[in-house]
């Protein structure tokens, strides 16, 4: 079995696949005082072609050990998952087709806006309702490329 340990979702660590979006950081006030703008979290790209789009997705919460052979990859643009509750979840995410996966456990207070091209495993709540806001590209282009491992992942509980 081709197992992963799951690491904890950092800005530092998730860097080349893309941007962890929380409340952290740097902020201006705003609302009288009474909200904190955490400013331009993440570099949202959706190509010449195409424009940003925000979707409501409800994906069925999975469980660890969590074993997956499917990475996708959207080459036309970038691609944001935000979190409608506070439930971590799983994020899966390899270099290339025939690199091995990485895994990371976000903590319930963070999304993430994966980069143009960058692979990854399919949406994994660990918690229903499985709720996300997306926001990708919207065009008439197709934007979705598939790729099958020819031995399955299995990411275990850290």
């Amino acid at each position: 079995m081709r197992v992963i340990l799951p690491a904890p979702l950092t800005p530092e660590a998730f860097a080349s696949f893309g941007d962890v979006l929380d409340a952290t950081g740097d902020f201006r006030l705003i609302n009288a005082g009474l909200c904190r703008r955490h400013h331009d979290r993440a570099t949202l790209d959706f190509g010449p072609e195409g424009r940003a789009g925000i979707s409501i997705f409800q994906a069925e919460p999975r469980a660890l050990p969590y074993s997956f052979d499917l990475i996708e990859r959207h080459p036309e643009g970038s691609q944001a998952f935000l979190p409608m509750t506070q439930h971590p979840f799983l994020v899966i995410v390899a270099t290339g087709p025939d690199a091995a996966p990485q895994a990371f456990l976000t903590d319930g207070a963070q999304g993430i806006n994966l980069h143009r091209g960058t692979w990854h495993g399919v949406l994994t709540p660990l918690h229903a309702p499985g709720l996300f806001a997306v926001v990708d590209r919207i065009g008439s282009t197709p934007n979705l490329e598939e790729h099958r491992y020819a031995q399955p992942w299995t990411v275990l509980s850290p």
